[in-house]
């Protein structure tokens, strides 16, 4: 109720209106990516022996990495549709006729596509999990044919721990050139750096052996402490030696912070990670575009008068593909490093938020 007397009738009805669209095109989206899936894929599942449940479970899985991906569409399907039957219906007139801008009108779908951030935020840390729990249930996680694997890294969810590995041998059970990184955060919990020459897996205790290595603690930016050990158990390490021969994660299958810690390792390793560092910051760019794409797209929505539900699909649609052809583009130069990574993911957003801010400044309001 008090949220209901906050608001005014008017900015209830522009709500609700905007709100039915979103919702409608968020959900809609997705089911029909999974229905021109289920026909291109589902004969392949079944002669893979996958049970029917797996298959609709896993459907479900990939229901939050669809709808993070198509949020700002909707977003911007509604301001387009919902504005522009407003301005055909002469409701915006009436209201200045009234003495409220358009800029105050617009103001519920504004608090909308703020909502539609949150959302796409919280599915961004979602996401991944769901991911990776789907790719479980459709057997994508496969195996490498061969029982030797060099120079890769390994990250583990307990305790933020990342394996850099020169090489694995699966029969042998033996990882040879370990280095072991713990990002710590003061001196009740330090950050941790392990090497080893060696690290063998008993079978009988279930998890690593470590010998003849060196464990550094920093304690803070000046003091080092550093044990020499001859024998050590990783009681976080409990991965099988067949399970190092997965293949690796890729960044959708990551988190904001999980990325953040698999990047530090891979800096330290010499590898180029600028195309992770993007991807990374995507996580959080591409949620914000919720909020930068309603701006872009009211003002717009606003010449659609005359043209009715054809010019609203075309500024949408044409604004989507424009959008997303700035994202590949923008990745490809993070990339490459020609603009810092960071930067680079928020190019696009950048760019429709001057368009979009001008665009308003010259809405007769």
């Amino acid at each position: 109720m008090t949220a209901r007397r906050l608001l005014h009738p008017l900015d209830r009805y522009v709500f609700s209106e905007f709100l039915k669209i979103m919702v409608a095109t968020a959900l809609g989206f997705p089911i029909l990516v999974i229905v021109i899936d289920v026909t291109e894929s589902l004969g392949a599942y079944l002669a893979a022996n996958l049970a029917p449940a797996a298959i609709a479970k896993s459907y479900l899985y990939g229901v939050p990495s669809t709808m993070l991906l198509v949020l700002p569409a909707s977003v911007l399907f509604a301001t387009v549709f919902s504005i522009g039957g407003f301005t055909r219906h002469s409701e915006i007139t009436a209201a200045k006729a009234s003495g409220i801008s358009f800029h105050r009108f617009i103001a519920p779908i504004a608090i909308g596509a703020t909502l539609a951030t949150a959302l796409a935020l919280v599915l961004s840390a979602v996401a991944p999990r769901a991911n990776a729990r789907r790719d479980e249930l459709l057997q994508d996680k496969r195996m490498h044919d061969v029982l030797n694997r060099y120079n890769f890294t390994f990250a583990t969810a307990e305790g933020g721990r990342v394996y850099q590995i020169a090489s694995a041998n699966v029969p042998l059970k033996l990882l040879e050139g370990l280095q072991i990184d713990r990002k710590g955060n003061g001196p009740d919990y330090p950050t941790q750096y392990i090497t080893a020459r060696r690290a063998d897996y008993s079978t009988k205790r279930g998890g690593w052996q470590l010998g003849d290595g060196a464990m550094h603690v920093l304690l803070d930016d000046s003091t080092n402490l550093t044990i020499k050990f001859d024998s050590l158990r990783d009681r976080h390490f409990t991965e099988q030696p067949e399970h190092l021969m997965v293949n690796p994660k890729a960044p959708e299958e990551m988190g904001y912070y999980d990325l953040g810690l698999f990047i530090q390792a891979m800096q330290r390793s010499g590898s180029d990670v600028n195309k992770l560092r993007t991807e990374r910051m995507l996580k959080i760019a591409i949620p914000a575009t919720c909020l930068i794409i309603m701006l872009f797209g009211a003002p717009l929505a606003t010449s659609n008068q005359r043209g009715g539900a054809a010019i609203g699909v075309g500024i949408s649609l044409g604004t989507t593909v424009i959008f997303l052809m700035l994202v590949q583009l923008t990745q490809a130069i993070g990339a490459k490093g020609i603009v810092n990574p960071e930067l680079a993911a928020w190019l696009p957003g950048i760019l429709f938020s001057v368009v979009g801010i001008w665009l308003l400044a010259k809405v007769r309001t």
